[in-house]
């Protein structure tokens, strides 16, 4: 792993009085301690960690009030901090500053069971939430594969493996409160289906990652547990008869829940990691949600689909045993991947297409990295056009680093080009601050810029991210 990037040691004094006056405050709840500070200095990605001065614990929105009112006042950074499973940098302090962890901030607030919806504070985990909601017969939909935390997937907008059914982030959130850097608390949205009323600050803040405001409380959308759920697993002949058929199912009408790509290189990792035994060939894992009737009727036809475009072994079970069995297998990819290559960082790309240009965006993609020789297994939510390459490289070896970057880059060009965008769902954090201007153009960036100065005027709020220097 790369070394631990540190702040100068030049004392300063405002940084000093700043960490005196949280002390004052939190006692025991703030941290200056280095295996702490090294905690919450990094995430999963190949990026650099780096040091937060200080790891301050609050437990209620008044309480992370306090602390940005400090830190505005003494002009230091704060970055908050959930699950610490971003893959882009987006919490690395880079530049220093307070570290805010929201570990302590992980209740179910609220759970309206006839409107569909519960309020939630943003450290409790996807799990976790799952967990306390399943006698409701409610569940949260939006699956990244990670136990990330709710307000980590409000930052990044996160989706994962259920998006093609029920939307990401983007799609369920209705409300949030929200503390400024200023300590200003503000409430966007409401418990209401629908709203007319005024700007959407509640989607301006998700994806923001941390760059506005820090997420205290956030209303959700849920959805009904579902009478039968059915999975299933098939192999084909390469990845473009794969991602035909992926198409093709998506295309039918049936109401797939999951249908999720993984090429040979990813089922190699998978089979060594979760001691499963699936043919070395593409496959695709699939869920139909639904009733009993209306699973087997969507197996069946998905049955025939799959072997129209030279698919077999496919098989599906009802059986939650055998479900779990196989997602768990999915949901552990990045470390089947870290696994695989033990001495390797991960440099993942998460572009998302129009789904009539992905079969060509994967092969041209996997071609750029066999041509520079790089270990570079392929995953993806290809019901909705998403989808991941790993690229497994030593980030302290600069040609391989810079082999990465470049077929990275290619492509990120690529999926631009075809309509698509830089990242489907990972962020924009430090690895794809690069590419804002190309996506999005110059009138549209500068406007984001101004957002960021309006609700952020002296920057403290996790700088270094997002939007381009």
């Amino acid at each position: 792993m790369s070394a631990i990037v540190r702040r100068t040691a030049v004392i300063d004094p405002q940084l000093n009085d700043a960490i005196e006056e949280l002390r004052a405050r939190f006692d025991e709840r703030i941290s200056t301690g280095q295996s702490v500070r090294e905690l919450h200095g990094r995430d999963e990605s190949w990026h650099p960690p780096a040091l937060p001065d200080a790891v301050v614990f609050p437990r209620t929105t008044e309480e992370i009030s306090a602390i940005c009112q400090i830190c505005s006042r003494y002009k230091v950074p704060m970055i908050a901090f959930g699950a610490g499973s971003s893959i882009e940098g987006a919490l690395i302090p880079v530049t220093g500053g307070i570290a805010i962890s929201t570990i302590e901030m992980d209740k179910l607030l609220h759970v309206d069971p006839i409107s569909f919806n519960c309020t939630v504070q943003p450290g409790i985990r996807r799990r976790k939430l799952n967990e306390e909601l399943r006698d409701t017969g409610l569940f949260f939909t939006v699956d990244p594969g990670a136990d990330a935390s709710i307000g980590g997937m409000i930052a990044t907008r996160a989706s994962g493996t259920n998006t093609v059914r029920y939307g990401t982030m983007a799609d369920v959130v209705l409300g949030l409160e929200v503390v400024l850097a200023d300590g200003r608390v503000v409430r966007t949205g409401s418990r209401a289906r629908k709203s007319s009323a005024g700007y959407d600050l509640t989607h301006l803040f998700t994806g923001s990652e941390g760059t506005l405001g820090i997420v205290t409380e956030i209303t959700v959308r849920l959805a009904p547990q579902p009478e039968v759920i059915a999975s299933a697993t098939c192999a084909f002949p390469d990845l473009k008869n794969a991602v035909d058929a992926a198409v093709a199912l998506i295309g039918s009408g049936m109401g797939l829940a999951r249908v999720e790509l993984l090429d040979e290189m990813m089922i190699d990792a998978v089979n060594l990691y979760s001691k499963t035994d699936l043919e070395l060939a593409p496959h695709l894992f699939l869920e139909f949600h639904g009733t009993t009737e209306s699973t087997e009727a969507e197996a069946e036809l998905a049955a025939s689909i799959v072997e129209d475009h030279g698919g077999s072994a496919f098989q599906w079970s009802t059986r939650a045993e055998d479900r779990n069995r196989l997602w768990r297998a999915r949901h552990d990819c990045a470390y089947a991947c870290m696994a695989y290559r033990p001495s390797k960082k991960m440099l993942t790309t998460d572009v998302c297409v129009p789904r009539s240009a992905l079969a060509d965006c994967i092969l041209q993609s996997r071609h750029d990295a066999e041509e520079k020789g790089l270990t570079a297994p392929v995953l993806g939510h290809v019901g909705d056009g998403n989808f991941h390459m790993a690229l497994l490289i030593d980030p302290d070896d600069a040609s391989e680093l810079s082999a990465a970057r470049a077929v990275s880059s290619s492509l990120v060009e690529r999926a631009l080009a075809a309509g698509g965008t830089a990242t489907g769902e990972h962020g924009v954090g430090l690895g794809k601050r690069g590419y804002m201007r190309r996506e999005h153009g110059d009138n549209a960036v500068e406007l984001m810029a101004g957002i960021k100065k309006l609700f952020d005027p002296d920057n403290l709020m996790n700088p270094g991210k997002v939007l381009p220097d």
